[in-house]
């Protein structure tokens, strides 16, 4: 996942958890300040109540009550509101004025109210003062708040994600930028591009510095290495050949003797070796650092043909039967050597580990839309440790074979160079196949 989304998911999830914050803690704010509010208007009631009671109002009351319970009520039309006035007792320590809310039944309607309980005494008469508010609209309002309020907090919540997805690109933008142009499409430090990045960030400036300086860094490395392979190509390979020459003089020399001439066929031999081993060493240090180019067209049927061709004697003494089935003429653009290099060392791998009178087949097809050739022999086979180390360097599956064990990992190196992906599934004693997966990228058919 990018950055951007992570951030925009990161704080889309902060904004969210303040809003359950809110949430929970709303119906607490809005309460209280409802119940204020109430409160205050119940308090101004009792006050106009008590400034202007008198006893006759209070005589009035209780002469007009219609039972023996000497409490006096009166109501709102809409039972929104009412008062009761009773003769009780104040208990000791006993509040003067109480809030509380209650169910009352009001001429068989049953509501919610806010209610204010006030203890009087008036000419050594005690008194207990109850007004009454009801909840009910209160409970209405609360609810339309609370919704309004959600519905606010979630638009704000859409709206400044939307700010921070497009705010957050904006100012991504020269990372990507600098991914794309200096890292992504970099595949030698020749053709590093560096143009300094346009940001108003300070990090991404100073991140774009260093990269100039790091691949300055690279660069001069690569240039000191190329210089080095040069250097050894000639330094090592002109010494070996001119000892062989010599020593092949020497074998026209008749007065030599025969365990004379043994010894030089062997330094020949020896002499050989290294130089082919040097060669080896040489061309994956060129692969690795991008010395060849990849532009020529390839035929791998043409390839295949050329490579039966040629190893049709080792594979006639070994007994072995060589089936071609490729198919498809699949273009693809590469070095032309390389590739052919690449399937040699994998064909004869599987003659020089095959057993007598076995098989080699090589195919091709579509897989998941990406183009691959496989090159399965009948052979001893290898075990998943052998799998792991088979592309390293000078290691050899079998000690009793020639080689230097070079030559899968130049198929290695050749294989990376091309973006082809190498595949090796394997059972002892039963072979072994090599896959080679092509980039996508190159996945059309001539024909």
């Amino acid at each position: 996942m990018k950055i951007k989304h992570q951030l925009a998911i990161f704080n889309a999830l902060t904004r969210l958890l303040v809003i359950l914050v809110l949430w929970l803690m709303l119906p607490i704010l809005v309460e209280n300040v409802v119940y204020r509010h109430i409160n205050n208007g119940l308090i101004e009631k009792k006050k106009k109540f008590i400034d202007h009671l008198n006893q006759q109002e209070i005589n009035d009351f209780i002469e007009n009550s219609d039972d023996s319970t000497e409490t006096y009520s009166q109501f709102s039309t809409l039972h929104s509101e009412f008062l009761v006035l009773s003769r009780v007792p104040i208990k000791p320590h006993q509040k003067r004025t109480t809030f509380s809310n209650e169910y009352r039944i009001i001429e068989g309607e049953e509501n919610e109210y806010r209610i204010l309980q006030h203890h009087f005494s008036y000419q050594k008469e005690e008194y207990q003062l109850e007004i009454g508010s009801s909840l009910s609209e209160v409970k209405d309002l609360t609810f339309i708040i609370k919704l309004f309020i959600i519905v606010v907090l979630v638009v704000i919540l859409l709206v400044t994600f939307l700010a921070d997805t497009f705010y957050i690109e904006y100012l991504l933008k020269p990372f990507y930028k600098i991914i794309d142009t200096k890292i992504r499409r970099v595949n030698e430090p020749e053709f590093f591009d560096h143009t300094p990045i346009n940001a108003k960030s300070r990090d991404f400036r100073e991140l774009d510095l260093v990269l100039n300086q790091m691949m300055n860094r690279i660069a001069e490395l690569f240039k000191k290495e190329k210089q080095f392979i040069s250097n050894v190509s000639h330094e090592l390979l002109t010494p070996i050949a001119l000892l062989k020459n010599k020593l092949e003089n020497l074998l026209q020399n008749d007065s030599l003797d025969d365990n004379a001439v043994d010894k030089i066929a062997g330094s020949l031999k020896t002499l050989d070796m290294l130089k082919k081993i040097i060669n080896n060493l040489l061309l994956i240090s060129r692969i690795e650092n991008n010395q060849y180019e990849a532009n020529e067209n390839i035929s791998f049927q043409e390839i295949i043909n050329d490579l039966q061709e040629d190893l049709q004697d080792r594979i006639d003494d070994k007994g072995i039967v060589f089936v071609n089935k490729m198919e498809h003429d699949f273009a693809f653009r590469g070095n032309k050597t390389l590739i052919h290099i690449l399937i040699y060392n994998l064909v004869t791998n599987a003659i020089k580990y095959n057993k007598p009178d076995g098989s080699i087949i090589v195919s091709d097809g579509f897989l998941q839309n990406q183009y691959f050739i496989s090159i399965t022999d009948l052979g001893i086979g290898l075990s998943e440790s052998q799998i792991e180390n088979i592309f390293n360097r000078f290691a050899r599956v079998s000690s009793d074979q020639e080689g230097q064990g070079l030559g899968l990992a130049i198929a290695k190196s050749i294989a990376v160079f091309h973006h082809i992906e190498i595949k090796v599934n394997s059972l002892i004693s039963e072979g072994t196949t090599f896959t080679l997966l092509f980039p996508e990228t190159q996945n059309t058919i001539k024909s």
